[in-house]
């Protein structure tokens, strides 16, 4: 069967490995899980991931798996054929790869605080403290982006799905100066210049729209 993907499309973290999936060329069965009903507690899904949390793979032989980072890295693994270069296999390189997925795990949290106290919490801005959070992650990642054209390495990895997925969200909160980060600037674009990016903008889209309804309420 096609790799079954339980999505909710405004997740930066489905959104990474929506793009992972493209990159990849696989085609997947995708389930949506309506969190705001509260779908991730039905009984069949806690079974399959008893975290309840999305995404959430099932793959050959009843195998599941959740996390993003895990789920895109054994994509790669599995359906990536010869060509390693999304995930490579040389220890170094690897080990390169999986610090930036931690680093996104990092702000991931920060941002996932922010976005919660926006568009479940009434709030109408993040405080001043988080905001100073999230620029300090920015100033990381210029730094990165002064070394390799890309986010771990000097060529496309899951790292940067997983990265752009949350830089492109919290965007939309604590907005990047381009100016100030010339380098994150250009890497954003050569993301968005990706001929599957749509698997990151349809749902950054969808959540745009629910931040400015929160925002204006």
């Amino acid at each position: 069967m096609a790799p079954r993907v339980y999505v909710t499309i405004v997740s930066p973290s489905v959104r990474a490995t929506l793009l992972t999936t493209h990159a990849l060329g696989i085609n997947i069965e995708m389930e949506e899980i309506d969190l705001s009903n509260k779908e991730q507690f039905k009984p069949s899904f806690l079974k399959l991931n008893p975290q309840h949390t999305v995404p959430t793979l099932e793959d050959d032989d009843d195998f599941v798996v959740w996390d993003s980072h895990v789920i895109n890295g054994y994509l790669v693994d599995k359906y990536g054929g010869i060509d390693d270069s999304l995930y490579p296999t040389d220890m170094n390189e690897r080990a390169k790869v999986n610090q930036k997925l931690h680093f996104d795990t990092e702000l991931a949290l920060l941002s996932s605080r922010i976005l919660k106290s926006i568009l479940h919490g009434g709030k109408k801005s993040a405080p001043q403290e988080q905001v100073d959070e999230i620029v300090e992650r920015y100033d990381f990642l210029e730094k990165f982006l002064s070394v390799n054209s890309h986010v771990a390495l000097g060529h496309l990895t899951i790292a940067d799905f997983s990265v752009i997925a949350t830089v492109s969200t919290i965007d939309l909160i604590v907005p990047v100066d381009l100016k100030k980060y010339p380098k994150i600037a250009a890497w954003m674009k050569k993301m968005q210049a990706l001929p599957y990016y749509a698997a990151n903008k349809n749902g950054l889209d969808k959540i745009r729209g629910q931040i400015a309804a929160a925002l204006e309420g």
